[in-house]
């Protein structure tokens, strides 16, 4: 057979269907039935069956009375694909260093497509149910972490990834949703030193972030946020937020700061 007729086809057509499975409970939120998963999978139930017992066998999915969930095993590799960049190993020492960080819920995104993508989390010793959890994604545009990486690219770059004439959901509304109103915010936030996101993607909810330079050649970049409750969020604590994420990005950017404090 020769590579044009191999043009097109899958490879490892159960795989895919594995992928395109998971990728289904992930959307969910919660245990989907196998004539669910059958009818948006376009595969008969057996064959859905099938995908659902090889993926339950290897900790990947989980069945319950309602259905089939996520496994645990899909935790696991989340964390070990952040484990993976020297970054995300060190936030958690560097935030609990931080006079200012340590009481903050700070997390840690990365950019995926036109959304922020978020990879780890300290929680602070305040007790709050704010932020994003691990694995979730917020429009980039609209979230101070997705907005501290678009800060660190050129408007022209920006305005390529997202589309000159984007129009961005309004979440809240406060929501930015034009490519003229977003270019500002971020020429506002590289001025500042860090970008703000004042209730645009989370009603209650003000975010704060800088953005991390890659620490090896081969990372993404990635970007540092602080929530804070909206009624908490004054002018004196965003700039001590700010300033404290600023001095946590520097130390987060140098390897050797890292390996010093060893």
């Amino acid at each position: 057979m020769d590579d044009d007729s191999r043009e097109g086809r899958d490879p490892a057509p159960a795989v895919t269907r594995s992928i395109r499975l998971l990728g289904l409970l992930a959307e969910a939120g919660g245990p989907r039935t196998l004539t669910e998963l059958a009818g948006d999978l376009g595969l008969a139930k057996s064959s859905t069956a099938n995908l659902c017992l090889a993926l339950e066998g290897g900790g990947m999915v989980e069945r319950t009375s309602q259905g089939y969930r996520l496994g645990l095993r899909t935790a696991e590799l989340g964390g070990a694909f952040a484990a993976q960049f020297n970054q995300v190993r060190e936030f958690y020492s560097v935030c609990e260093a931080s006079p200012v960080l340590h009481t903050e819920l700070v997390q840690v995104a990365m950019l995926d497509g036109s959304d922020a993508l978020y990879l780890a989390r300290h929680e602070g010793s305040q007790s709050l149910r704010l932020g994003t959890p691990l694995g979730s994604r917020l429009p980039a545009p609209l979230s101070a972490t997705g907005r501290a990486l678009l800060s660190a690219m050129t408007d022209a770059e920006v305005t390529a990834l997202l589309g000159e004439d984007a129009v961005f959901p309004a979440l809240t509304e406060r929501s930015t949703t034009t490519m003229s109103a977003l270019l500002e915010a971020l020429a506002a936030a590289r001025r500042r030193g860090w970008s703000i996101d004042a209730e645009e993607s989370l009603r209650g909810v003000v975010g704060v972030a800088v953005p991390l330079s890659a620490w090896a050649p081969s990372d993404p970049p990635l970007a540092l946020g602080v929530a804070i409750r909206a009624g908490e969020a004054d002018y004196e604590r965003i700039e001590r937020v700010g300033g404290a994420l600023r001095e946590a990005a520097a130390v987060l950017t140098n390897p050797f700061s890292a390996a010093a404090r060893r």
